[in-house]
C-alpha cells in the first residue's frame, strides 16, 4: 500500500460538505489507504479556511478529531527543516509556492513518498522530487 500526502485543499473539501470539491475528494478518499499524511503548515491553511462562516467552529473540531483519530498522520518539522524548506521556497519561487506545499515536497523527499492528494495540481506537477522524479497526484480526474 502507497503511503499518501495529503495537502490543504483535499482536507478541507473533506471537512466541509458545502465545499465545491466535497463529492470528489470523498470518492477518492475511499481509494486510499490510512492515515493521509500532513504537517502543519496544512493543518494551520485548514484551520484557517475551515473555521470562517457559520460552521467554522464546528469545522474546527472535527479537523482536530481527524488528528486524534488518526485519519491524519502528523510528520515532524523541527529547525533543522528550515533551510530545506527554505531553499523549496527559492527554488519555486517563480510559481509562488505555499509554505504548506514547500514543507510537502521537503517531507516527501525525506520520508521516501511521491503521492500526494491534492486540488493543486497545477503546482505539484511542477515540483520534483530526489532525482527528478515526479510527484503522483490525486485524484487523477477533476
Amino acid at each position: 500500500m502507497r503511503r499518501v500526502l495529503v495537502d490543504t485543499g483535499p482536507v478541507v473539501a473533506i471537512l466541509n460538505r458545502h465545499d465545491q470539491y466535497h463529492r470528489v475528494c470523498v470518492e477518492a478518499l475511499h481509494e486510499m489507504p490510512g492515515p493521509l499524511f500532513t504537517c502543519w503548515p496544512v493543518i494551520i491553511e485548514a484551520a484557517w479556511l475551515l473555521g470562517q462562516g457559520v460552521h467554522g467552529p464546528k469545522n474546527l473540531q472535527s479537523l482536530m478529531d481527524g488528528i486524534d483519530s488518526g485519519f491524519l498522520a502528523l510528520l515532524p518539522l523541527n529547525s533543522e527543516d528550515a533551510a530545506p524548506i527554505g531553499s523549496i521556497l527559492k527554488k519555486y519561487q517563480d510559481i509562488k509556492p505555499q509554505l504548506a506545499d514547500a514543507a510537502l515536497v521537503h517531507l516527501a523527499a525525506c520520508n521516501g513518498l511521491d503521492t500526494v492528494f491534492t486540488l493543486d495540481q497545477r503546482d505539484f506537477s511542477v515540483y520534483r522530487l530526489p532525482k527528478g522524479r515526479m510527484f503522483r497526484v490525486l485524484p487523477k480526474a477533476m
